[in-house]
C-alpha cells in the first residue's frame, strides 16, 4: 500500500493526487493486502480481548497476578519491535525484498499458529471448581449502556477514534517529509514501540493514581501535538525522532488504559458485556477515520487531510472532556 511493487519501474512513492483531480481506483493488490491485515488483526485481537479472562477464568490464576498480563504485554511489544526489524533485514539483504517480506511473514505466522496449538491448554483450572456460565450476549452489551458512565465512555471512545489517524498513514506522510528511502519505512514503527515500551510502565502507574479518564484523553492531547509537529515548518531526523515518541505515548497513555476505566464502570460479573460495546465502537470508529482519511488524502493531498484530522481531533478531544468531567457527579 506504502510502497511500490520491486518489480514496477514506477517511483516508490506516488505523488499526492493535487486538488480538483479524480482519485483512483483502489488496486486489487491493495485489496488482497487489506484483507491479510484485517484477518491478521482479528486473530490477534482475539486473543488480547479474551486474555483477562482466559488468565482468571481458564488457568485458575489469582486476579491481583499482574505479572501474566505484565509479561504478555512485555512479549507483545517486543514482537512489534522485532518485526520491523525483519522487514528492514530482508529488505536490505534481498532483490525482491517486498516478495520476500510477505513469505517470511507467512512463515512467522504459521509458527505462531502451531505454538498456539501444540502449546496452549484449553483450561488448567482445578477439577472442583463451579461449571463456567454461559457468556454474555449482545443483549447483555446493550442493556448495560443504560449505566450513564459506560454510556459517555462509549460516546467518548468512538469520537476520538473518528478522529484518530491510522498508523500506517502517519508513517507514510513522515517518510514523505524525510524523503526516507523504502529500505527505512519499515523502521519507523520502531520508533513507536520502543517508546511505548519505556513509557507504558510509569504512565500506568500515573493512571492508577490521577485517573484513567484523564489519562485517556491527555493521551490524545499527546497525539495531537504529534500531528502540530508532523505539520510545522520543522524538518530533519530530531523531528521525525520526535513525533514517533510522542506517537509511542500515546498508546501508552491510551492503550489499556480505557478497558481499565471501562472495568470501572461495570460491575464484576459483567465485565465481558461492559467491555464489548467500548471497545467495538472505539474500533469501529478508527476503520471509519481510514477510510475517511484515505479519501482526504486523494482529494485534497496528506497535509492538508492530517491537518483536517487534527483540527477535528482538538475539537473532539474538548467535547470528550466536557462529556467525562463528571460521571454521576464524580469528577474524571
Amino acid at each position: 500500500m506504502y510502497l511500490a511493487d520491486s518489480r514496477s519501474t514506477k517511483p516508490a512513492v506516488a505523488p499526492d493526487t493535487g486538488p480538483g483531480r479524480r482519485p483512483a481506483a483502489v488496486p486489487g493488490t491493495v485489496l488482497a493486502l487489506g484483507t491479510v491485515s484485517l484477518i491478521t488483526d482479528i486473530s490477534s485481537e482475539m486473543v488480547t480481548a479474551v486474555l483477562p479472562l482466559y488468565v482468571v477464568a481458564g488457568l485458575g490464576l489469582s486476579p491481583h497476578r499482574g505479572r501474566a498480563f505484565g509479561v504478555h504485554r512485555a512479549m507483545d511489544t517486543t514482537g512489534a519491535l522485532l518485526g520491523p526489524l525483519a522487514a528492514f533485514a530482508v529488505l536490505r539483504a534481498t532483490v525482491d525484498g517486498y516478495d520476500a517480506v510477505f513469505a517470511v511473514s507467512g512463515c512467522i505466522a504459521a509458527l505462531g499458529v502451531l505454538v498456539l496449538v501444540l502449546l496452549v491448554p484449553r483450561r488448567i483450572a482445578p477439577e472442583d471448581t463451579a461449571p463456567p456460565k454461559s457468556g454474555p450476549t449482545l443483549g447483555d452489551s446493550l442493556g448495560l449502556l443504560h449505566r450513564p458512565e459506560l454510556r459517555r465512555l462509549t460516546v467518548c471512545a468512538a469520537l476520538l477514534g473518528l478522529t484518530t489517524v491510522s498508523d500506517s498513514f502517519l508513517y507514510l506522510l513522515l517518510q514523505r517529509e524525510l524523503h526516507l528511502p523504502p529500505h527505512l519505512f519499515p523502521l519507523l514503527p520502531l520508533g513507536t514501540a520502543a517508546a511505548f515500551l519505556l513509557l507504558a510502565i510509569p504512565l500506568g502507574a500515573l493512571a492508577d493514581r490521577g485517573g484513567r479518564r484523564r489519562l485517556f484523553l491527555a493521551g490524545h492531547g499527546v497525539l495531537l501535538l504529534g500531528y502540530g509537529l508532523l505539520l510545522s515548518p520543522l524538518r530533519g531526523a530530531p523531528v521525525a525522532v520526535a513525533v514517533l515518541v510522542l506517537h509511542g505515548a500515546f498508546y501508552a497513555a491510551t492503550d489499556g488504559v480505557l478497558a481499565a476505566a471501562t472495568a470501572g464502570a461495570v460491575p464484576a460479573e459483567h465485565q465481558g458485556a461492559g467491555q464489548a460495546p467500548v471497545g467495538t465502537g472505539h474500533a469501529l470508529a478508527r476503520f471509519a477515520c481510514s477510510l475517511a482519511f484515505g479519501a482526504a488524502w486523494s482529494l485534497w493531498g496528506g497535509r492538508t487531510a492530517l491537518a483536517t484530522a487534527a483540527a477535528a481531533l482538538a475539537v473532539s478531544a474538548v467535547v470528550a472532556s466536557l462529556v467525562l468531567r463528571t460521571v454521576d457527579g464524580v469528577s474524571v
